[in-house]
């Protein structure tokens, strides 16, 4: 017997084809909503680096969201919120075109039937499964992004880059930090994705709220704001490695030791702000591109 989603597929689409839909969607829409909330994600970059290494006694350039954004625009201009935009754009079209893509396709496959009432832990479980596995896979344009996306002009641009690391750090260099990148992923995606999709259909199911605009606006902005809780402590750990030029942290474990020894618990929710701010607007453009062009292509909502 077909499951729901596939008897509303359209005539045209296949399950497979349909599938592959949903990929180049969420690509789509993924990639549209980086490009859109790279200056946030540049000043969350900055802001969580900062403490790592203070030099020579000199002041804080980037405690918080208006400073951060003064210091940017005195010494780099418009230009310094546009660094790692490329990185970031392919970054998110491949690890986020993944994550999302394959997300209906994995509730299915964990036993899913019915959209409008998949118990809670099959969602937070497809979810951490994709965000796990598309961050492995597309950790280099993540690094990348992550070095760009810093203070200095450590790479020209994106190709420089990825040539630099290769030949000085190797292919195991394109990997680094992996780790916590694949652990902030799947608390990322097991939280946001799930959050969206349960917020949406509880309040569909008790006729709260109508399928439309805004629906999809309400719940990807709580989705938002979940996910940039859940993953923070995570997310600055990833970052600290990433960027790192000499071995200050030698795996996520010794990060979160050092961390909360030296900045305390704070210190792990470094640029919560901007992350918010950033993901936020992120889920949002995200998730309510994604559901138009369903819509536009036949398919039905999330």
């Amino acid at each position: 017997m077909d499951s729901p989603q596939q008897r509303q597929l359209p005539a045209f689409l296949s399950v497979s084809s349909a599938t592959g839909m949903k990929f180049a969607l969420a690509s789509c829409s993924n990639s549209c909503a980086a490009a859109l909330t790279n200056p946030i994600d540049v000043l969350k970059v900055r802001m969580q680096l900062e403490v790592e290494c203070p030099i020579n006694g000199k002041p804080r350039r980037y405690a918080t969201f208006v400073q951060g954004s003064q210091t940017i625009l005195a010494t780099e201009g418009v230009r310094g919120f546009l660094k790692g935009i490329t990185a970031s754009v392919l970054r998110d079209g491949f690890y986020s075109g993944i994550r999302l893509g394959a997300y209906e396709p994995m509730k299915e496959f964990l036993g899913a039937t019915d959209p409008a009432h998949t118990p809670l832990h099959l969602k937070v479980t497809a979810g951490a499964i994709t965000g796990a596995f598309g961050s492995a896979l597309a950790n280099p344009t993540d690094l990348i992004k992550v070095r760009m996306q810093g203070e200095g002009n450590r790479y020209a641009s994106t190709r420089q880059a990825f040539a630099d690391i290769w030949q000085h750090e190797g292919v195991k260099g394109l990997w680094k930090g992996v780790g916590p990148t694949v652990k902030r992923a799947a608390l990322l995606t097991a939280t946001q994705i799930p959050s969206y999709d349960h917020s949406k259909h509880v309040l569909l199911n008790h006729e709260i709220m109508e399928e439309g605009a805004a629906l999809h606006f309400f719940c990807s902005m709580f989705a938002g704001f979940m996910a940039a809780t859940v993953t923070s402590p995570v997310d600055v750990i990833k970052t600290r490695i990433m960027h790192q030029k000499t071995v200050v942290y030698a795996n996520a474990f010794d990060a979160l030791r050092k961390i909360v020894k030296n900045e305390g618990i704070a210190g792990l929710y470094k640029g919560w702000l901007p992350n918010w701010m950033r993901l936020g607007p992120h889920t949002m453009i995200t998730l309510m591109i994604f559901e138009e062009m369903r819509k536009l292509v036949g398919l039905p909502p999330v």
